[in-house]
């Protein structure tokens, strides 16, 4: 059996989200995600909209994962890796390669990382955008 890990914000979850986890899904035999806390988060991108719960709920709901970690490594190390039993490690293809040497430099040195193809045109992001965009009121 092959044990997948991705790791993820999982914010205001979207179909991107879901076509990733597919993808990763299809690499493997059973899909783990991890979920960043707020600060990896935060570090990342921007404080995130929806807590802890919320996105996590929203990752184990998602018919393609098996199982939902929370407080996600913001750098995975071997140990962790093996306390997981992970053969192989997913990211969508959207970082740069010094990002990703960065962030994965352990699992890319291990030989069980790989990228899979980002959706275009759908992200947190630009879901925000758009909100303000229409100026949403509510």
């Amino acid at each position: 059996m092959i044990r997948v890990y991705a790791d993820m914000v999982a914010d205001l979850f979207h179909y991107g989200h879901v076509e990733f986890l597919k993808k990763a899904r299809a690499l493997g035999d059973y899909l783990i995600v991890g979920v960043h806390n707020d600060q990896v988060s935060t570090d990342w991108k921007r404080p995130p909209i929806l807590s802890m719960d919320q996105r996590l709920a929203v990752v184990a709901a998602c018919r393609y994962v098996d199982e939902a970690l929370p407080n996600a490594p913001e750098l995975p190390d071997r140990e962790w890796i093996s306390k997981h039993n992970i053969d192989l490690m997913v990211h969508g293809d959207d970082m740069s390669e010094s990002d990703l040497n960065h962030y994965y430099g352990v699992p890319i040195k291990m030989g069980i990382f790989r990228t899979v193809r980002y959706t275009k045109g759908i992200s947190t992001t630009e879901i925000i955008r758009r909100c303000k965009e229409i100026d949403l009121k509510v």
